[in-house]
């Protein structure tokens, strides 16, 4: 299971370090609305699938919470079928969707050791910001 804070799940973005960082700073500065996870990982962490209107603690490396973020929409697609609205709200700075999927498939192979093909289930997440870091 993915870990609780204040009875809420959490959302670690990347990997631990840099990446982690660089995408938080992207959600805190608003240019990120958007991230997309393996629907495998769900599984393997024994996890549901988060649900519009769900609040979740963004995480920074240390495990402090950085914010409270909204879900606003999660749909689930084969990679493929991801669109570029959503890669382009993810804010990472892709020019195209072949440049996200790029991107993500090096990362998802690279860093995670996984294989992705054209039909591997995605869930894209979409969340706002509303509020600032709880105390």
């Amino acid at each position: 299971m993915w870990p609780r804070v204040n009875g809420m799940r959490t959302l670690e973005l990347g990997s631990p370090g840099g990446l982690r960082d660089e995408l938080n700073a992207l959600v805190l500065d608003g240019a990120k609305t958007a991230t997309a996870t393996l629907l495998a990982e769900y599984a393997e962490e024994a996890e549901e699938i988060e649900f519009p209107g769900e609040i979740l603690a963004l995480l920074g490396n240390d495990g402090a919470v950085l914010g409270e973020l909204r879900v606003t929409a999660v749909t689930t697609v084969p990679f493929a079928e991801v669109t570029w609205d959503f890669a382009r709200a993810e804010g990472e700075g892709c020019t195209d969707l072949a440049h996200w999927r790029r991107s993500h498939l090096a990362y998802w192979r690279d860093v995670e050791g996984r294989q992705v093909d054209d039909t591997t289930p995605v869930v894209c997440l979409r969340f706002t910001l509303p509020a600032p870091p709880t105390g």
